[in-house]
């Protein structure tokens, strides 16, 4: 269960088919006076826009019902719940959910002409948090997406070594030890130290030295562990592997952080 804070109230969100919905539950805390969803509902601007939304998004938007639901608008005995509302025009901006993650969702779109009855100043806030959020995500996705590489390369990696370092008649042990033994290689190349000795140095930290990699030292491991399974397969020497890796890591590392800067002084 994600969650955003907006003028100080916590707005849960959710995923349905691919699609981000926030909780118009939780968005009614932040507005002065009695007010319920139904009462947005009922108001014939908001069901012009849904039906829209629905017949742009919703190929199975029943929209004979909708236009029954959309004529009683304005009346003063018209009222209707999103339950029946769905139920009656198949619609699927709007979720009533019960349980655990209880309350009324509407999806992003929706919500944010929700948040515009809450306050035009809760609207900004609404959408400049959420932006914040997706901005979020996708760093998180980008560090994970290089993170994998590096793991795809390194079964690359594992491969020629397991085709050209290991003699037969090895034990799984031995192997082990060999496999261990070049990706220290590239650890030494890149981080100047095996991952034993990074461990030593912080053994308060989890996981490993790629684990706490900067996205450039991962981009970069990722180009090694390619060219040494290249080195291996051309019969290089682990210490003359060292020695080349070592370079490329030097090099390729100051064009990464140059990059970096650059784009850094350009954002100022």
């Amino acid at each position: 269960m994600t969650k955003i804070t907006v003028k100080g109230e916590s707005i849960r969100l959710i995923h349905v088919n691919n699609e981000d919905y926030l909780c118009l539950t939780d968005m009614l805390k932040a507005k002065d006076g009695e007010f319920f969803i139904t009462d947005w509902l009922r108001n014939r601007n908001t069901l012009e826009y849904i039906g829209i939304w629905e017949q742009v998004y919703n190929p199975n938007f029943n929209y004979g019902e909708f236009a029954t639901i959309k004529s009683q608008s304005g009346l003063n005995n018209f009222k209707i719940s999103i339950k029946e509302f769905v139920e009656r025009t198949h619609a699927i901006s709007l979720q009533a959910k019960a349980g655990r993650y209880g309350g009324t969702y509407a999806q992003k779109d929706v919500a944010f002409e929700f948040a515009m009855w809450i306050s035009p100043e809760f609207k900004i806030y609404m959408v400049k948090e959420f932006q914040r959020l997706k901005a979020e995500e996708q760093k998180q996705l980008g560090w994970s997406a290089k993170r994998e590489l590096a793991k795809i390369n390194y079964h690359i990696h594992t491969s020629a070594v397991s085709h050209n370092l290991i003699p037969p008649k090895l034990t799984a042990a031995q192997k082990s030890f060999v496999y261990a033994d070049e990706a220290d290689l590239l650890n030494v190349a890149m981080f100047g130290k095996t991952a034993k000795q990074w461990r030593d140095e912080h053994p308060d930290l989890s996981g490993n030295i790629r684990d706490h990699a900067t996205i450039n030292q991962l981009i970069c491991l990722s180009n090694m562990e390619n060219l040494n399974a290249v080195f291996i397969n051309e019969g290089l020497t682990q210490s003359e592997r060292l020695e080349k890796l070592n370079q490329i890591a030097i090099s390729q590392m100051q064009i990464l952080e140059n990059i970096e800067e650059r784009r850094f002084l350009t954002d100022k």
